[in-house]
């Protein structure tokens, strides 16, 4: 027995001996669990009361809960992965300085804050959130208040900004910033936001696959949402409510518009939907409804528009001369105060099986198909592509019997631009 408990003893000095790097790397690896698992807590009576001293501290991993109370304590920059909880919606107040958090990490997490009264300036950026260089972070659940810019991105890729509420007060385009605003990013996620009294709602340029899902952007100086160069991605499922207007798509391709609400966006040069030099792109399920314009569409090629509801808009439609290859089909336009308007004689474009509530033909093999075809460009449109001021005569009695004169005799509207095949009944 003696021998026995000998050679283990020996055995285990042993293997000590011989394999130190084992021991070694158990033991890291132990420490660097505990480091995961972490966590720091910054109020009036723990340890840290200040959140930039408990960053500056923690490792790599911590978690760092902040307790409810006010924080002011200039800008907060966080360089190194961690997660940032508020207890309470503690209130983080950048005195109108500057920035307020500075994120130039990956893997980075904010949650749960009131973030308020950033710098203003008309050569710097300020944000209440900026966030540079990262990957993979996490901004949800803030409420981000009187601030030039919200939440800020450039040169990241793959961040989530979810189920935050954006507002500012300034009603001044040129001293306003954007609630979201995108530079130079790839495959970001915004989601379920709500942004208010921004210049932009949400702006993007040089963002490649951007997924917008489900947020609100009302009473936005400019627009709700405004694309530039910016290729790939979709927005569907958002509201935009009273902006100057609602969303401008501009030097983009390959963006998916679906199930989107575009509502009072009135103004001398506001639409629901204005698409500037854009290409292979799907406009799909959504719903105009009271906009100056629904839809503008200037220097667009091969765009489907298909399935919308667009009803009680001044024009349902404005389309250019330069706009070619784009279909319109399978659309309600209900009671607008004009369909389509145009600055060509010729038209470029399809417009085939919708529905049109002022159309005047007839079923007679009722096949759901009218058996003439509907001519949406009324000659008083063209009038006032070419005397705006005439649009007084609106819903006069002399221009409504110019319009019927027109439909039987067809002198100066588009010769090409029918729908051939107009529904009887309301799209599904």
């Amino acid at each position: 027995m003696k021998q026995l408990l000998l050679f283990i003893v020996m055995q285990l000095v042993l293997g000590i001996c011989i394999h130190p790097q084992l021991y070694a790397i158990s033991k890291n690896l132990s420490q660097e669990s505990d480091k995961d698992d972490v966590i720091i807590r910054v109020g009036a009576n723990q340890s840290f009361t200040s959140i930039n001293k408990a960053i500056e501290s923690a490792p790599s991993g911590t978690t760092i809960v902040v307790e409810a109370g006010i924080y002011s304590e200039g800008e907060i920059i966080i360089d190194k992965p961690i997660t940032l909880i508020g207890e309470g919606l503690p209130v983080i107040d950048g005195e109108r300085k500057g920035y307020i958090f500075i994120i130039r990490a990956d893997n980075v997490t904010v949650n749960g804050f009131e973030i308020k009264n950033t710098g203003q300036s008309y050569v710097r950026d300020f944000a209440a959130i900026m966030i540079e260089r990262s990957k993979d972070f996490t901004i949800e659940n803030n409420v981000i208040d009187d601030v030039f810019f919200g939440i800020y991105l450039a040169q990241t890729q793959g961040g989530i900004i979810r189920g935050n509420r954006i507002e500012s007060y300034d009603l001044r385009e040129a001293s306003s910033g954007n609630g979201i605003h995108l530079w130079s990013v790839k495959d970001p996620q915004i989601i379920e936001n709500e942004v208010y009294g921004m210049r932009d709602g949400i702006y993007l340029e040089f963002a490649e696959n951007a997924v917008i899902h489900g947020n609100i952007s009302n009473n936005n100086n400019r627009y709700g949402l405004h694309y530039m160069f910016s290729n790939g991605g979709s927005y569907y499922n958002n509201t935009f409510n009273r902006n100057g207007a609602g969303v401008a798509v501009m030097y983009s391709e390959g963006v998916e518009m679906k199930n989107n609400v575009f509502e009072h966006n009135w103004g001398g040069s506001a639409y629901g939907l204005l698409l500037k030099d854009i290409r292979n792109s799907t406009i799909s399920g959504n719903r105009f409804y009271k906009n100056t314009v629904a839809i503008y569409s200037e220097a667009s090629t091969n765009v489907e528009i298909t399935q919308n509801h667009i009803e009680l808009n001044g024009w349902a439609v404005n389309i250019k001369s330069n706009s070619f290859n784009n279909r319109f089909t399978r659309n309600n336009f209900i009671e607008n105060s004009l369909d389509v308007r145009t600055d060509s004689p010729r038209n470029h474009n399809l417009f085939e099986g919708n529905y049109w509530s002022n159309y005047d033909g007839y079923d007679l093999d009722r096949d759901g198909v009218g058996d003439i075809p509907d001519q949406p460009v009324s000659l008083f449109s063209v009038i006032i592509e070419k005397q705006p001021e005439s649009l007084i005569l609106l819903r006069s009695m002399f221009i409504r019997l110019l319009d019927t004169a027109e439909r039987i005799m067809p002198v100066l509207t588009p010769k090409t631009l029918f729908d051939e095949k107009p529904s009887m009944e309301r799209i599904k």
